[in-house]
């Protein structure tokens, strides 16, 4: 059996080459790399399909799990909410990050506001309070004031989410965060106000 390097070149060489087939063989493949670059092959053909894509999500490999949320950022038709909680922190990371990439919807701001509020791992937190920057929904804003409190890297991204938001709770947080202890926070609110 050729190694897994050697498998997930042919994977990406099927993508380069017009092989479906060959790119659909490697999603069953028992190297997680391998399932990974199937994604990417079968995108690249223009073969990916939303099926694909919710078998990706539940695969067992972190890696495989992260490669389908990037994949599916545009799949309006994929749920990718439930990623949000993935026991991969990096996982749970991109989740956030794709559902900032999409239009908002009350399902998706409800659960990134959680996340930015309650997810044990602050670069979650951080991706998600992100998101609701970029989608500048106002009922993410209360979990986006509530994360100007939280570690230096989320009071960061917060502080910078805040750009989406008007109303005097905002000018409010963005005058607190002028004193913060970190400099990059204060940095933020200067530029902001």
């Amino acid at each position: 059996m050729p190694s897994p390097t050697e498998r997930r070149r042919a994977a990406a060489l099927a993508g380069h080459g017009g092989d479906e087939a060959g790119a659909r063989r490697a999603l069953a493949d028992p190297d997680p790399g391998t399932r990974a670059v199937a994604l990417g092959a079968l995108a690249r053909l223009g073969h990916l399909t939303d099926d694909d894509l919710r078998t990706a999500l539940t695969d067992g490999s972190p890696a495989v799990r992260a490669r389908a949320v990037e994949l599916a950022a545009p799949a309006a038709a994929i749920d990718l909410v439930p990623l949000l909680a993935d026991p991969d922190a990096f996982v749970a990371e991109q989740a956030a990050w794709a559902l900032g990439e999409r239009p908002p919807d009350t399902h998706a701001v409800a659960a990134l506001a959680r996340a930015t509020q309650d997810h044990d791992d602050a670069l979650v937190r951080e991706a998600a309070v992100a998101a609701l920057g970029a989608l500048g929904d106002p009922t993410g804003l209360s979990a986006v004031l509530a994360a100007t409190t939280d570690k230096p890297a989320v009071r960061r991204r917060a502080v910078l989410a805040l750009a989406a938001f008007d109303g005097p709770e905002v000018e409010a947080a963005l005058r607190r965060a002028l004193g913060d202890r970190d400099r990059q926070v204060r940095q933020a609110a200067e530029d902001l106000l």
